[in-house]
């Protein structure tokens, strides 16, 4: 046909946005009625033919021959009628082509923005739709642009993705080219625009990770039970095997653990420690607290706390750097977890209530709270460690610690 070719550009779309047969047919079909339907009030006696393979298109209107014309988009008189064909008689339906140009330069406007706008509504549905289907999978693209609070990301077809700086690890840094992994973390439409958010620090991304480097996992003989992480930091994976010939903690270390370094890297050095689950709690929480070795632990079900009571050699190892170990190990068993120092009988030391009127109430809590009951346990930690854990001013520690101190030196 003459002037725009609309089966071309829709053609061209569907190369592109690889839209299924159907749905051009269908939405051809509407663009038409609707346009037909503001010309003539109505489109239900329009024959709409497409040929999507040879690129063209027909449009006819069937009119009934009538002596008298009342309504002129049904009908038509046999006097025009016989104007072009001379055989048809009164009754007879009377099949005319419309042409493109019969649209007029507006009309023709508006199937073209209608087309395209039909065209990308069907493309964010299908977005959406296609990454809905995928959340919590591995997904890996081009980082194409970083900004100081988000990375956009494109997958092999060209659609944006989005990688929050709150879903990166703190020490992820990124330039434009770049290959990124991440896990596909939530879909949603917003405006009417399907927004696909990434994730580098969500518990599923770790178990997405172990997946693919460790087959034993993607064939089901060994289960990922619990994923616990502080991103960048440090991580706790519960793993537990069907088989009893495989040991899932060494199978998912590997040989010469080959198996979790390419993990560790693809997570900027994060500590992965790998325990065997198990339903027994108390040594649930003895394998999770390891290198250290646990005196014996008190389990309170009511308020879902755990009293563990180490040696004070132990301590400082059940907490781990800037506490992330005890954390972790609550997390991974569900309970609240402290940490309390065993006191040897020739052992010299005083609880930190002892100084209630030297320090204030609310600092003797605060020490508590991270497990340090006596003087000795504050003193045996680092002032920049105990500011961090407890939360308390450089200075506030520093005076305690000459406080505690002074006890011992007398």
């Amino acid at each position: 046909m003459e002037g725009l070719n609309l089966i071309s550009t829709f053609a061209e779309f569907k190369e592109l946005k690889n839209i299924d047969r159907p749905t051009m047919m269908s939405v051809l079909e509407d663009i038409f009625r609707t346009q037909l339907a503001r010309m003539y009030g109505s489109s239900d006696n329009f024959d709409i033919i497409i040929n999507i393979d040879k690129g063209d298109f027909e449009i006819w209107r069937n009119r009934t021959v009538v002596e008298e014309v009342e309504d002129p988009n049904t009908q038509i008189s046999l006097e025009d009628v016989h104007k072009v064909d001379s055989s048809y008689e009164v009754g007879e339906e009377f099949a005319e082509e419309i042409k493109l140009a019969d649209f007029g330069r507006r009309g023709i406007l508006n199937l073209r923005q209608n087309l395209s706008g039909r065209i990308m509504d069907i493309e964010k549905a299908n977005l959406y739709n296609k990454y809905r289907d995928k959340i919590g999978d591995i997904f890996s693209g081009e980082v194409y642009q970083v900004w100081k609070k988000e990375v956009l990301v494109m997958d092999e077809e060209g659609n944006e993705l989005i990688l929050p700086k709150t879903e990166q690890i703190p020490s992820d840094f990124f330039r434009k080219g770049d290959t990124i992994k991440a896990v596909i973390s939530n879909v949603e439409m917003r405006n009417n625009n399907p927004i696909i958010t990434l994730s580098r620090t969500a518990p599923s991304f770790l178990e997405r990770l172990f997946e693919q480097e460790v087959p034993e996992i993607y064939d089901g003989l060994i289960t990922i039970k619990k994923v616990v992480r502080i991103p960048g930091d440090r991580a706790k994976v519960a793993v537990e095997s069907y088989d009893e010939r495989i040991d899932p903690v060494g199978a998912c270390v590997g040989v010469k653990g080959s198996r979790i370094h390419g993990i560790v890297r693809e997570l900027r050095n994060e500590n992965i420690d790998i325990i065997n689950w198990t339903s027994n709690t108390q040594l649930l929480i003895q394998r999770a607290l390891s290198p250290a070795k646990i005196s014996s632990i008190k389990i309170n079900e009511e308020e879902k706390s755990i009293g563990v009571y180490l040696k004070p050699s132990e301590v400082s190892l059940a907490i781990g750097k800037g506490g992330s170990n005890i954390k972790l190990a609550g997390q991974l068993a569900g309970y609240e977890i402290d940490v309390f120092r065993e006191i040897d009988e020739d052992e010299e030391d005083v609880m930190l209530a002892e100084f209630s009127d030297e320090i204030d109430q609310w600092i003797i809590d605060a020490l508590k709270g991270i497990g340090c009951d006596t003087a000795k346990s504050v003193l045996a930690l680092p002032v920049a460690e105990l500011v961090k854990r407890a939360d308390l001013e450089e200075e506030t520690v520093i005076e305690v610690q000459k406080i505690l101190r002074a006890e011992f030196e007398e």
